[in-house]
């Protein structure tokens, strides 16, 4: 009687999570990173948190930045979990690398979704199905950017997943004509899903709202912004180089993380007297972020390669003209009614900026058809792509 007892329980919870689909992420990113992958994780668990039948266990090394971990908003279907206290040197790294797959199965994970490009040793063996998100092969693309010494441990590492993954989500299909270039991978394994943006950015921003982040920050009354990490790859030197051959009025104002980068881009405009009209602010908080949107008349973002573009869609969605550097993905993201030039051409870029300032003739067509656009990448139409992957798998 026991043992047909115990039988019944294992088969009625078995049968329950059939029903609930219990799907684990890699949340790394989500409590760790503000922007970029971070955003990516954040804005997709709570889209699919609104799915039916769902049971979202989110994985992470340790619990992160509170303000980041809190964007997730609190559901009776999501759980953060993290791996058992231990004094072993990078015990964390090697849970995530492979120690996390007994906690899937002891979890009753039944499918696993590596949202930044990686997935832990042996899951195509654990019997829990796993979708990987790849972003970008920039490491593969423009090796310049890196440190060699990175480039062959991402390199193995997307060899690694690209075997592990039961399919592959990618970005654009910029990214998915790489990944068919750099790996042995049948194309029908691969699903072009596009990133979405998180609805705050399309919300009205109040006079108020406006006028306190202007004195707050002390932004200039007319000013092109840049929104991103400051490195190398990102080019924003592009944008201050084209500076002088603006109007004077016109500042440049750059949000992101301090990095040696920034510091070239700083010295360069203290070289060349323009130390006024660039202004680099770090550590922005969220909620000001669609305000810097609101008050910019343009936005600017020169990248050398991405894998998509989110800054792109955030600033059409507030409602900005968007002058980008061609020859990656960003003509996906910001549509044709965005403004491209090449990378290094900054007499181009400056005439592209200038074409995008406030009474510049044909621009407000362009931001009505750009925000025509990005409809495409709406959060639920999504999450509802990736919610259909996740069943054709289970």
């Amino acid at each position: 009687m026991l043992i047909c007892l115990q039988k019944y329980k294992i088969i009625r919870n078995f049968a329950s999570n059939m029903a609930k689909n219990i799907i684990g992420f890699d949340a790394k990113r989500i409590v760790r990173n503000g922007t970029g992958l971070g955003s990516y994780g954040r804005t997709l668990v709570n889209d699919l948190a609104q799915q039916p039948g769902m049971e979202l266990r989110l994985y992470a090394p340790d619990q992160g930045r509170d303000d980041l971990r809190g964007q997730i908003v609190e559901r009776p279907n999501v759980t953060f979990c993290y791996p058992q206290p231990s004094a072993m040197p990078f015990s964390k790294a090697l849970w995530r690398v492979s120690g996390i797959v007994k906690d899937l199965q002891r979890d009753g994970v039944q499918l696993y979704h590596g949202l930044s490009g990686e997935l832990p040793l042996g899951i195509s063996k654990s019997g829990i199905r796993s979708v990987v998100t790849i972003h970008d092969l920039i490491f593969l693309r423009h090796p310049e950017f890196y440190h060699w010494v990175d480039t062959k441990i991402y390199a193995w590492k997307f060899r690694q997943t690209v075997r592990e993954a039961d399919h592959i989500i990618a970005i654009s299909e910029c990214t998915k004509r790489d990944i068919l270039h750099y790996a042995d991978v049948d194309e029908w394994k691969i699903s072009v899903v596009y990133q979405s943006f998180s609805p705050r950015f399309s919300a009205v921003v109040s006079d108020g709202q406006r006028s306190q982040v202007r004195q707050l920050y002390h932004l200039p009354q007319r000013y092109i912004l840049n929104v991103g990490s400051i490195e190398a790859r990102k080019n924003v030197l592009q944008a201050v180089q084209a500076l002088p051959l603006l109007p004077d009025d016109v500042a440049l104002v750059i949000v992101g993380r301090h990095t040696p980068y920034t510091d070239k881009v700083l010295q360069y405009a203290h070289a060349h007297r323009l130390e006024h009209r660039v202004l680099v602010f770090h550590g922005v908080p969220d909620e000001h972020l669609p305000v810097f949107y609101a008050l910019a008349e343009a936005f600017v973002y020169p990248s050398v390669y991405e894998g998509f573009g989110i800054p792109i869609i955030e600033a059409v969605s507030c409602g900005l003209p968007v002058v980008a550097c061609s020859g990656s993905c960003l003509e996906e993201a910001g549509g044709p009614d965005s403004l491209y030039v090449h990378p290094g051409d900054v007499e181009a870029m400056a005439d592209a900026i200038r074409r995008s300032l406030a009474g510049a003739e044909g621009r407000e067509q362009r931001i009505e058809n750009s925000k025509k656009y990005i409809r495409r990448f709406g959060g639920c139409d999504v999450a509802g792509q990736v919610a259909a992957i996740y069943q054709r798998l289970l």
